[in-house]
């Protein structure tokens, strides 16, 4: 058999991710690739530096793109500024708070575990309480949205509670930066990852970090050898800052960074707090229409994560029959259940391009055909 060239459908992406690309960021991929040291592409990546600055709202001077998705951008945060003899409070709300746990665990260090309700905000107090009763602890980590159930927690809050209690801060923004308010160096974030592939409306296999001047110091102190080769930021540091010449650590994906940094130009054109209200408004928008379709959501409102939309499937209507329906019928993706909401509900991602006015009148569309009783 001679296999062909591969040519993919053309879908609308109303999932959690991937979102849709822009075209502007799908024809910077196509650009010519150039070495990845060369005088010209480390120009480009000191300028992605200082793009993801501004939507991290961060003067941090180590800022940078992991050459790998947003979960390596987590465990890039959590080998770094772990070892055996730290104690991390993670507060769990949904999948991505249980792969923290992992990393703590994988690592060595003692974790004290903060157990909230799927489906809500992390509770301030119950943070509190576990630091007060844990007073060695010296690191919090949580997600601030928690991608799993569409749950926006209180980042500021938390970070300042952490912060009266001494603690360094590792925060997970995939799905937030670009899409709700965050301000890094505002509220104390010591270390942060994104991903490329939400509300940036990059394609995947970036992840951006952060570490403030206190976490670096953490980083540059270890007594002890990172445990990832790929992710020692003690090594990476050297490829992505400094003047002049820079050191070699590993082949950067150059085009990939292409289409981050042009995702990052539409960011800045647009203004960040003009690309938090369009994802509101488009959030706005699309519950009107799911309340009239009879669709409920998961999350209360204050609590609710505009961009990626956790319903409740209604009963006896067949999941799976209807995102299949909607791939079929409409070239549209939206998302299954994760975790305790596998088979239970579906999350609509309304992330960077995705958020459109068409966009959700074609989901709306869609799934009101999909809903016909004679189709279930």
């Amino acid at each position: 058999m001679t296999i062909q060239s591969f040519f993919p459908p053309q879908r609308t992406l109303m999932g959690p991710g991937p979102s849709d690309v822009s075209p502007r960021v799908l024809s910077a991929l196509a650009r010519p690739t150039i070495g990845h040291l060369d005088p010209c592409f480390i120009g480009m990546m000191d300028e992605i530096k200082e793009l993801l600055q501004y939507a991290f709202q961060t003067k941090n001077n180590f800022t940078m793109a992991v050459s790998a998705p947003g979960s390596a951008g987590m465990e890039t945060c959590f080998v770094n500024l772990l070892t055996v003899n730290d104690t991390v409070v993670v507060c769990v709300n949904g999948v991505f708070g249980l792969r923290m746990i992992e990393n703590v665990n994988r690592i060595g260090a003692k974790l004290v575990v903060v157990e909230g309700e799927w489906g809500r905000a992390v509770q301030p107090s119950a943070l509190e309480a576990a630091l007060q009763a844990n007073p060695q602890a010296n690191f919090v980590a949580f997600v601030h949205a928690e991608t799993s159930t569409g749950a926006l927690s209180d980042a500021k809050a938390l970070c300042a509670i952490a912060k009266q209690y001494d603690c360094l801060t590792i925060v997970d923004a995939v799905t937030s930066l670009g899409g709700v308010e965050l301000r890094v160096d505002e509220w104390q974030i010591d270390a942060v990852y994104s991903g490329s592939q939400k509300c940036l409306s990059c394609v995947p296999g970036l992840s951006p970090v952060s570490f403030s001047d206190k976490a670096v110091a953490v980083i540059q102190n270890r007594s002890t050898a990172v445990q990832s080769w790929f992710l020692d930021q003690t090594l990476v540091m050297g490829y992505w800052s400094g003047a002049g010449k820079r050191s070699y650590h590993h082949t950067a994906p150059v085009n990939s960074l292409y289409a981050l940094h042009e995702s990052l130009v539409i960011l800045q054109n647009e203004g960040l707090e003009n690309s938090w209200a369009r994802h509101k408004a488009m959030h706005d928008k699309l519950s009107v229409g799911l309340r009239d379709l009879g669709l409920d959501f998961i999350v209360p409102e204050s609590e609710r994560l505009p961009q990626l939309n956790a319903v409740t499937i209604p009963q006896g209507v067949d999941d799976v029959k209807v995102r299949q329906f909607l791939l079929n019928e409409y070239n549209l993706e939206i998302g299954a259940g994760l975790g305790a909401f596998a088979g239970k509900a579906w999350r609509i991602g309304l992330m960077g391009y995705a958020a459109r006015n068409e966009n959700v009148v074609l989901c709306l569309a869609a799934l009101k055909e999909a809903l016909k009783p004679e189709r279930q």
